[in-house]
């Protein structure tokens, strides 16, 4: 059974923070003939008093040996600070945190480095500050130069660099120590696209070296591909801690109190009434008819329900829904009719309920928006798109593909899995 890495107790780190006036620049003049108001307010606590801010509030929690932990919170919430704390750049104010086994931190990407240095004296600068032995800098130093893809320039001063390679070179040089215990904040903003995915592929081959790592992101894809558990932190208080990544995900994104309707739009009864159907629910539904909660996968399938009483079986009333990406730009429209007449389901005067199956690793990651679309074909909008149309909500995150390099989000709106083959 393995044993703690990790044991964070009661810890808690305030700052005192003072505000100060909105004019902070003043003549001598002004400071001599102001000195003694500012020196009997100063006797009567008068003054400015600073304010209490916690950047963290009593955390506790462990972490088992080789385990990799995912931290996710809104900017502020205490995460950089959290981090700090175990990699004794700052002390904490309450409270303590044990750590057993030599940590390596990639926090600030590019500690070290000076710019009138060459790449190559730099990764030796860079690899001592951050720990490294000279030994160890020299034995792995073809490899972090191959890594960052900078060999031609290596004895060019970084201040010729641009600021990818510049963070390229910096990364790997973090990225290469050799740890039991590797803290991780958001290092997957470094370089452009194909370089994320090295990063990424990297602290992968870390974590599945059996080394303990706590990895702070925003890319919430990374989290749910790399982490084995999870832990949110609100205005630096943790608020849930679980092996169930996409649990911790959902309450990160969606906050304690999900919103019911997201996926889901109810009739009040009095809506849209015509003189062919009424719409009564419009849902995102799983294969039972139930609502799915939020946010699916890339990998789930499910299903855009739509229930409605219909007054006249009218062979024109054709109904479908519309599907959004974030900006606005339309994916495309879907309705009961589209495929041959012979095939289309028939509408019976009562409580109808349609289903259409959107199937998996289609929609990329990111938020849609669908709306309930109605039309007596060629002749009027019964619900328009864009006017009168209901509309749900719809959050794709995780489950792109189990290819290793294809973890981050994908380019475009879509992103299906297909299979391809070799034809000899």
């Amino acid at each position: 059974m393995s044993g703690v890495a990790i044991r964070v107790e009661g810890l808690g780190k305030k700052y005192r923070l003072v505000h100060r006036s909105l004019r902070n620049y003043r003549t001598l003049q002004e400071d001599l003939l102001g000195l003694p108001r500012r020196v009997w307010s100063a006797a009567r606590g008068l003054g400015a008093q600073p304010e209490t801010f916690w950047a963290l509030k009593d955390v506790s929690f462990e972490v088992s040996e080789g385990q990799v932990l995912g931290i996710v919170g809104r900017n502020g919430a205490g995460k950089s600070t959290l981090l700090k704390i175990l990699s004794r750049i700052t002390d904490p104010t309450l409270g303590r945190a044990q750590i057993y086994g030599r940590v390596g931190s990639l926090l600030e990407v590019g500690t070290g480095f000076h710019a009138e240095l060459t790449g190559r004296e730099n990764t030796f600068l860079s690899g001592a500050i951050l720990g490294m032995r000279h030994s160890e800098i020299q034995r792995r130093f073809d490899e972090i130069v191959a890594f960052a893809e900078v060999e031609k320039f290596l004895d060019t001063p970084v201040k010729h660099y641009s600021s990818g390679m510049y963070m390229r070179l910096a990364f790997s040089v973090a990225a290469h120590l050799d740890p039991e215990i590797l803290l991780v904040d958001e290092v997957l903003a470094v370089g452009d696209a194909a370089f994320q995915r090295k990063c990424l592929g990297k602290i992968q081959e870390v974590a599945k070296g059996g080394r303990t790592v706590l990895f702070v992101s925003h890319n919430l894809n990374a989290i749910e591909e790399l982490c084995q558990a999870a832990l949110l932190l609100e205005a630096g208080q943790l608020r849930l801690l679980d092996r169930d990544v996409r649990l911790v995900l959902k309450r990160y994104l969606f906050g304690e109190q999900q919103t019911s309707n997201a996926a889901e739009w109810h009739n009040s009864g009095t809506e849209h009434r015509n003189p062919w159907f009424q719409p009564m629910r419009f849902v995102i539904a799983d294969q039972h008819g139930q609502r799915h909660s939020l946010p699916l996968s890339n990998s789930d399938e499910f299903y855009v329900q739509v229930e409605a009483d219909v007054s006249q079986p009218y062979p024109a009333l054709h109904v479908g829904y519309a599907i959004y990406a974030e900006d606005g730009t339309l994916l495309y429209w879907s309705f009961q009719t589209d495929v041959p007449e012979p095939d289309w389901p028939t509408l019976h005067v009562g409580r109808c309920v349609l289903r259409c199956r959107v199937p998996a690793h289609l929609l990329n990651e990111g938020t849609y928006r669908l709306e309930l679309l109605a039309s007596l074909h060629f002749r009027k909008w019964l619900l328009e798109p864009g006017v009168n149309a209901p509309q749900v909500s719809l959050i794709i995150r995780g489950g792109l593909s189990d290819s290793p390099s294809w973890m981050a989000k994908r380019p475009g709106l879509l992103a299906p899995v297909s299979p391809w083959t070799v034809i000899r």
